[in-house]
């Protein structure tokens, strides 16, 4: 079986890739390698995790290259993980969010309805909750009062899913993903940047004066449930949204505290007001993913940051 991977040299994409590779299944992926980071990051993550999976540099907005990638893999399913991501980017840069989430999005669409594909499994964010939810959230909570345009093109992209779904049978999967973090992680996250700053002796930025929770949920576990959510042959309907977090919501001051123990030196904060955009609290209510597929989420960040942070050291060295 042919899986096509997009972003697959991202974070969840490159170990996306890693794990579909491992159990057997032939995976082609694709990435535009843009500069919203350092690109070679993304290359570094790829020969680290996945060097054997054949990735094609390719961008979502090329509707004509698209097209004939999936006229040569033919793909019977689709894990699409390409996004512009960030909440506070969106503040700076709308049109790349409409570019990839939206206009990127569709063209996937396209392809997955006119090229026959099976099962279409996307990334959606825990950010569509925006000020409507209550902890914990579950996906039968409104998510129309999005705080950022990234948060809005999420919401716009499991309703767009639906509609495909319902007009031409696609069968499709939004996971809503919780504060992902792991080594090979995403730079500008929280997670790297306060692991870089404690090893380098920086202050860390606290927002909202570190009056936060965040449910930080390890990559490995959130792996599984792409696959698990992947695999699953018996769904009722034709579109389903899922939560994929720890369901154990972290205070800020603690992650920050196991982040230093494992650094072992202390962190310096600099406390902040709250960033336009972000969310006081996230709380995953898992239910739901739990009884589909079997998605029990099993890292604790005592457990699950350690390696990170000595990942920062190894990777940044005298940098960090």
């Amino acid at each position: 079986m042919t899986v096509l991977v997009t972003g697959a040299a991202g974070f969840i994409g490159a170990y996306t890739c890693r794990a579909l590779a491992a159990r057997g299944d032939q995976v082609v992926g694709l990435d535009n390698y843009n500069d919203y980071y350092d690109p070679a990051l993304k290359r570094d993550r790829v020969a680290a995790l996945c060097p054997q999976v054949d990735i094609r540099r390719l961008d979502l907005a090329d509707r004509q290259g698209l097209a004939a990638l999936f006229a040569e893999v033919r793909p019977r399913r689709v894990v699409h993980l390409a996004a512009q991501a960030g909440v506070r980017y969106s503040l700076q840069n709308p049109h790349a969010y409409v570019a990839s989430n939206l206009e990127g999005f569709v063209n996937v669409l396209e392809q997955c309805r006119h090229g026959d594909v099976e099962h279409l499994v996307y990334a959606s964010s825990s950010s569509v909750y925006g000020d409507s939810a209550t902890p914990p959230f579950s996906e039968d909570q409104r998510v129309d009062r999005p705080r950022s345009l990234y948060a809005a093109t999420k919401a716009a992209n499991e309703l767009m899913a639906y509609t495909y779904a319902q007009l031409y049978g696609l069968r499709a999967t939004g996971l809503r993903f919780f504060t992902v973090y792991g080594p090979w992680g995403r730079p500008d996250m929280a997670p790297l940047l306060f692991s870089r700053a404690v090893l380098a002796g920086r202050p860390i930025e606290v927002f909202n004066h570190g009056r936060m929770q965040r449910d930080f949920t390890h990559v490995d576990d959130i792996v599984a449930g792409v696959l698990g959510a992947l695999d699953r042959a018996d769904g009722g309907e034709r579109h389903e949204v899922f939560n994929l977090g720890n369901h154990t919501p972290v205070e800020l001051e603690r992650f920050i505290d196991v982040i230093a123990a494992a650094a072992g030196r202390e962190a310096v904060r600099h406390y902040r007001p709250m960033q336009p955009g972000d969310m006081v609290s996230t709380m995953a209510d898992t239910r739901r993913a739990r009884e589909a597929f079997g998605f029990e989420p099993r890292t604790p960040i005592e457990q699950g940051l350690p390696p990170v942070v000595q990942w920062c050291r190894d990777y940044f060295g005298k940098d960090a």
